[in-house]
C-alpha cells in the first residue's frame, strides 16, 4: 500500500450528498488553504458496521469543527444510494441526521487513488475481464491540512470499527505541533506535555516521566 503521508492529497472532482442536496462536482481542493480534512472511507451503505461511524462522526462533529476540520466520507455507492440512506431514520438502520457530506465514488476511481479499494480487477490471456471479491473500500481514514498534504493515514479491514477519539487525538498533535514547534510522544492528549525536538528538551521530558 503506498504512503500518502507527506504528499498532496489525490485530486477528485465527484458528485457528493449533504443533507437533502446532491452536489455536483465536489472537491476536497475546495478546502485548501482554509481547513484541515478527516476525510474517510467506509465500505457500503446500509451495512451494520458503518452506521455507527457515520453516527459518532456526526456525535463529534461539533469537536471537529471547534479544531477547524471538515468531515467527509466515502463510498463505492452511488449519489442516490446515500441520499436514501441519509433519510432513513437511525431506528431503521439509515443515518439520518448526519450532516457532513459523503462523496459517491461510484467508479471506484477515488478509492484506487487513495489505495483503499478492496477486491482486485483481473484480466486473463483470452482479453476475459473477472473481480475477486467486492470492489468496495476498506475502512481508510485520512487527515489533510490547509495545504492539502496527508498528514496523517490508518486504514481498517472491514469488520473492524475506528476510534473517533484517536482521530481528534491525532488532530490535536498536528495542531500542536503546527502551533509551538513540539512532537507529541505516545498516547499525548491535549493539556499533556510535549517535546521539544532537541535532544536536550527530549531528555529533560523522559527525566521527568
Amino acid at each position: 500500500m503506498p504512503v500518502l503521508v507527506g504528499k498532496k492529497a489525490p485530486s477528485f472532482s465527484a458528485k457528493a450528498v449533504q443533507g437533502e442536496n446532491i452536489i455536483e462536482g465536489f472537491s476536497l481542493d475546495q478546502f485548501i488553504g482554509k481547513k484541515y480534512v478527516v476525510f474517510f472511507f467506509y465500505p457500503k451503505d446500509f451495512t451494520f458496521v458503518c452506521p455507527t461511524e457515520l453516527h459518532r462522526f456526526q456525535e463529534e462533529l461539533a469537536e471537529f469543527q471547534k479544531r477547524d476540520v471538515e468531515v467527509v466520507g466515502c463510498s463505492t455507492d452511488s449519489e442516490f444510494s446515500h441520499w436514501a440512506w441519509l433519510n432513513t431514520p437511525k431506528e431503521k438502520g439509515g443515518i439520518q441526521g448526519v450532516q457532513y457530506p459523503l462523496v459517491s465514488d461510484i467508479n471506484k476511481t477515488i478509492s484506487e487513488d487513495f489505495d483503499v479499494l478492496a477486491g482486485t480487477e483481473t484480466i486473463d490471456d483470452e482479453g476475459n475481464f473477472a473481480i475477486e471479491g467486492e470492489l468496495v473500500a476498506y475502512r481508510g481514514l485520512f487527515l489533510i491540512d490547509r495545504e492539502g498534504v496527508v498528514r496523517h493515514q490508518v486504514v481498517n479491514d472491514m469488520p473492524l470499527g475506528r476510534s473517533i477519539r484517536e482521530c481528534l487525538r491525532v488532530v490535536d498533535a498536528l495542531q500542536h505541533f503546527e502551533q509551538h514547534g513540539e512532537v507529541c510522544p505516545m498516547d499525548w492528549q491535549k493539556g499533556d506535555k510535549a517535546m521539544t525536538a532537541d535532544h536536550e528538551g527530549v531528555s529533560s521530558y523522559l527525566g521527568e516521566k
